[in-house]
């Protein structure tokens, strides 16, 4: 079972081309990686798999998108949802004026009513901080407390992928590495990750694959211990080098210094 991305191009306005040929697969119980640096391309991917981009005045101009090999980049995001993809968006966006119950009961709303309860005590057991302060107003929670919050209101609808946009951005070391458990242990429960990341260490020490996207294209696909292993992904995104403009200059740099030494 996988969540597919095949060959798709997205387009803004109807002139602004910003995913150019993207191929990516999720499978269930996986956490993929998808790395690149801000402008890439990354979130109108996300976009695209979830129903979203018709907001942003962009759409899909070739390709689809697939779960289970059933087509549905031509559904609206509630029917996404419904049909097992969940997005966690940069950001966290939880309603500051509800309280952390209402939250989550929100990310419910496309699944029956009856058992409510027993995901709200799911996700209570797997984030208790939010059981402690089920009743308190979100606008008041911690920048940790409301990425829990964010990945806790996807996970009210069951989805059997949930996609997660920079949900490190601004948190503190510690904060991030109790993020990072989260992710391995949704993992568990039987779903799949596409775990979207400017921290690619944090990202490629618990991902399974991963894909580098720059420009619009993905420019590299590999597992993840490959990807953790080679030289330009370490200099560039792990921060083990000078860096430079892409991944491509990086490349580029190193093939004029052999030709000129």
């Amino acid at each position: 079972m996988t969540l597919a991305v095949h060959n798709i191009e997205v387009v803004y306005e109807d002139v602004m081309l910003v995913v150019k040929g993207a191929s990516i697969r999720v499978p269930r119980e996986g956490i993929v990686a998808l790395l690149g640096a801000n402008g890439a391309g990354k979130t109108s991917l996300l976009r695209a798999m979830t129903g979203l981009l018709d907001v942003h005045r962009g759409r899909i101009t070739r390709g689809h998108v697939s779960i289970d090999d059933a087509p549905v980049d031509t559904r609206r995001a509630p029917d996404v949802v419904r049909a097992g993809v969940s997005q966690v968006m940069e950001g966290r966006r939880v309603f500051v004026e509800f309280t952390v119950e209402e939250n989550l009961r929100v990310g419910a709303y496309t699944r029956s009513r009856a058992g409510v309860a027993e995901k709200l005590d799911r996700v209570y057991g797997m984030f208790p901080i939010l059981g402690q302060r089920r009743g308190q107003l979100a606008g008041y929670l911690s920048g940790g407390e409301q990425q829990m919050l964010a990945i806790g209101r996807a996970l009210m609808a069951e989805p059997r992928y949930i996609l997660l946009d920079e949900p490190s951005l601004g948190l503190a070391p510690q904060v991030v590495e109790q993020i990072r458990d989260l992710i391995v242990e949704i993992r568990r429960s039987g779903a799949g990750v596409l775990l979207v990341e400017q921290n690619a260490a944090m990202a490629l020490s618990i991902a399974d694959h991963g894909y580098v996207m720059e420009n619009g294209k993905i420019v590299m696909d590999a597992p993840a211990q490959a990807l953790r292993d080679d030289d330009d992904i370490r200099e560039f995104y792990l921060g083990t080098g000078a860096g430079a403009g892409s991944l491509r200059d990086v490349k580029h740099y190193k093939r004029r210094k052999r030709w000129l030494s």
